[in-house]
């Protein structure tokens, strides 16, 4: 079934001109681009994008480095596409991750780690909302 997800290249991936490549990469997989905008969090957006991880460890760091620079977000569809793009891209700890992974070939640290893609279908509709916030889904999302 065709699915839509949510797909950024974080401010690391944006500040060292890797936004072609990267797009790329997922254009070879078979990825569809629906819709796709540049933007610079602030602190307020960032917080609410990354809510659920409010009071872990990393959230502080997290913030500082999505409103450090612009992102691009992207709505991207094909079949299965919550999971294949999860593939694509690679483990969030770049190191323990395929060679051929997006995060393997441009991540710096597992922060800094190029690109964030949205880990259930649930939560690729909520994330799509939040920056896409009108976006229309097709009749079966």
């Amino acid at each position: 079934m065709k699915e839509y997800t949510l797909f950024l290249i974080k401010p690391d991936s944006t500040k060292r001109n890797h936004i072609g490549a990267i797009l790329k990469i997922v254009e070879e997989h078979d990825f569809i681009v629906k819709e796709m905008k540049m933007l610079k969090m602030d602190r307020t957006f960032a917080e609410y994008f990354y809510e659920e991880h409010k009071g872990k460890d990393f959230f502080e760091r997290l913030i500082e480095f999505m409103t450090s620079g612009k992102t691009v977000a992207a709505i991207i569809s094909r079949e299965d596409a919550v999971h294949e793009l999860r593939k694509v891209i690679g483990k969030t700890d770049y190191h323990e991750t395929r060679p051929e992974t997006i995060r393997r070939i441009y991540g710096e640290t597992v922060t800094r780690n190029a690109v964030h893609a949205s880990d259930s279908p649930g939560h690729a509709k909520e994330e799509i909302l939040k920056v896409f916030p009108d976006f229309m889904f097709d009749n079966n999302q």
